[in-house]
Formats: C-alpha cells, structure tokens, sequence
C-alpha cells in the first residue's frame, strides 16, 4: 500500500516563506513524477508544481519566481521551498505523486494534505 505523507504547512506573514515536504512510502517499483496541486476554499484543485524524475519541472504561472520544487536524494521525496508568500497562496497543499507500485499499473496517489494560511 502506497502513502503520501506531506509536513511544513503553517501560518505565515505575507513575503514570509514556507517548505513543504513529502515522503512516498510502500511498495513503489517506480515514480514518474511527483508534485504539488493546491485547493482553496471555494475553489478547484489547482497544479502548483510538478517534477518528472528525467528532470522536467512545471510552475503555475501564480507562483514562478517565487516557489521551488526539489526531489530529495531519496526519490521518493519532493519539497515545495515557498517564498515572497501571499494571502492568495492560502489553501491546502496536497503532494501527488504518479508512480507505479507491486501489481499495479502508473496512477496517480495524494497525501492528505497540509494547510498554509498567509496571513497578517
């Protein structure tokens, strides 16, 4: 059985930063990629980042030049390094990874998510 489990989330001033880690566990026999969407209140689940394990990163427009994803020298973390935060990047922060595990194809599993409130 496969877990996501993410940690860092927290109040914060706005131009404050945050990091945001997650760790895969289980029987994983392959990752894809690993990332972060986002879900505010009233509003969809949004793509923040996202990391293939050949290297290719994708940003939300919303967050480029602010935020950095990494993968740990474990690949089966990944980190969010969120900085210049804003009230508008309060939501709950959920890690996704796409992986593919003991008897099961690549699909796609979430942590239970983190909450990050950017307020004064």
């Amino acid at each position: 059985q496969v877990q996501l489990v993410e940690s860092g989330g927290g109040l914060v001033q706005p131009g404050g930063s945050l990091r945001l880690s997650c760790a895969a566990s289980g029987s994983i026999l392959s990752i894809n990629v690993m990332g972060w969407y986002r879900q505010a209140p009233g509003k969809q689940r949004e793509l923040v980042a996202t990391i293939r394990t050949g290297g290719t990163i994708t940003y939300a427009d919303s967050v480029k030049g602010r935020f950095t994803i990494s993968r740990g020298n474990a690949e089966n973390t990944v980190f969010l390094q969120m900085n210049s935060l804003k009230p508008e990047d309060t939501a709950v922060y959920y890690c996704l990874g796409n992986l593919r595990s003991t008897g099961r194809a690549y699909m796609n599993y979430w942590g239970q998510g983190t909450q990050v409130t950017g307020s004064s």
